[in-house]
């Protein structure tokens, strides 16, 4: 499930990725009857999918794997024709684990915020 419309590389340690919310999404149905808002799981993976463009030198016959999701913040909903625009950096790595500081932000309003680590994964 791609959950990144566009994403880019602001430099060594920065990326941002945006998507916007049509409404028709497997993930609204039924999250809320009559209120549809977007589950917050799902706002977590595409801040994840967008920091990915941070590892993507380093995932050669890799996969990058969720190992970890602190501090994660729910500010406000993000609702259909929203659009999520994803700020994620790269704040340190140890091996193959690598740790994001990652918001979401909507029309400017931060949205969700959560630090990030991911493992790095060889394909077998």
């Amino acid at each position: 499930m791609l959950l990144v419309e566009e994403s880019e590389v602001v430099d060594d340690v920065t990326a941002k990725g945006k998507y916007t919310i049509k409404g028709d999404e497997f993930f609204l149905q039924g999250h809320f009857p009559g209120n549809p808002v977007v589950p917050g799981v799902i706002l977590c993976e595409m801040m994840g999918q967008a920091s990915c463009c941070l590892l993507a030198d380093k995932v050669k016959d890799c996969t990058p794997y969720f190992t970890k999701m602190n501090n994660v913040k729910f500010k406000n909903p993000v609702k259909p024709g929203d659009t999520l625009e994803s700020v994620c950096t790269l704040t340190k790595n140890r091996g193959p684990f690598y740790f994001i500081d990652a918001k979401g932000y909507v029309d400017g309003k931060l949205c969700v915020s959560a630090e990030l680590s991911f493992a790095l994964v060889e394909n077998k």
